[in-house]
């Protein structure tokens, strides 16, 4: 069975949830913190070895303190992430356990996931090395000036919305990062695309939302109790009951 290490980029600024409290990763959702309901999609599974979570290093005691629990029984690896979420995984791979064949990144502030989603995406990159959860674009696109005035209708034909899990190859992830640069990029499928290997898109959920609001919140927790509960593997880590999967 091919391993995967899952990485869950939490470092941002989170610009636009304008909540003095707390960071989107960090709120709490439906009795959990966000990046939790991320993380416990993965953390049972048995092809999964290893869940690291990326934070600021101006989060990180916080984090450290605030989880230490969590991060204990679940087994979590935490680094330092960067100013930009390319910095993020770049610090993240540099931790990946060298049996890792795959390498899964997923948004931790994107807790509205379903099993069936995940065994897709990493099915396809298991057959093709490289996929990503996306969704077929059904609005109206328009580009839009500065001053706010439309330029163009954009044909929405074979354009697609990227989400996460994005699932890759460790040496072609490993591989792209390094002849990216420090180039930014909005997503991680971008390295590999600029690296010429073909990634394949599987189709996700409008579901699979990310919190970038506060309102976000009251819209995952109404989906989160919709979805299908996590499959239930033997806990990983020897303290853990699996009421914290429930």
């Amino acid at each position: 069975m091919p391993k995967f290490a899952v990485i869950l980029p939490a470092a941002g600024s989170s610009s636009r949830f304008r909540d003095r409290n707390y960071k989107k990763p960090f709120a709490p959702l439906a009795g959990r913190a966000v990046w939790l309901h991320s993380a416990h999609r993965f953390i049972q599974r048995r092809d999964v070895l290893q869940v690291i979570v990326a934070v600021s290093p101006d989060d990180r005691e916080y984090f450290c303190e605030k989880f230490a629990s969590e991060i204990a029984i679940l087994g979590i690896h935490v680094v330092e992430g960067g100013k930009e979420r390319g910095d993020s995984v770049r610090n993240a791979l540099a931790t990946v356990k060298p049996e890792a064949d795959f390498v899964c990144i997923h948004d931790a502030a994107r807790p509205c996931l379903a099993d069936p989603w995940i065994d897709a995406v990493f099915a396809e990159a298991e057959k093709t090395g490289a996929a990503i959860l996306a969704v077929p674009a059904v609005a109206t696109l328009k580009q839009v000036a500065n001053d706010q005035t439309i330029v163009k209708t954009i044909p929405r034909n074979g354009i697609w919305e990227a989400q996460t899990p994005q699932v890759f190859r460790r040496d072609w992830l490993l591989a792209a990062c390094e002849q990216g640069g420090s180039s930014p990029v909005t997503d991680d499928a971008q390295w590999i695309e600029t690296a010429g290997h073909p990634v394949r898109v599987v189709p996700g959920s409008s579901l699979n939302i990310k919190i970038t609001t506060r309102e976000d919140l009251s819209l995952a927790e109404k989906i989160l109790e919709i979805l299908p509960k996590p499959k239930l593997a033997e806990p990983r880590h020897p303290f853990a009951d699996d009421d914290l999967w429930r």
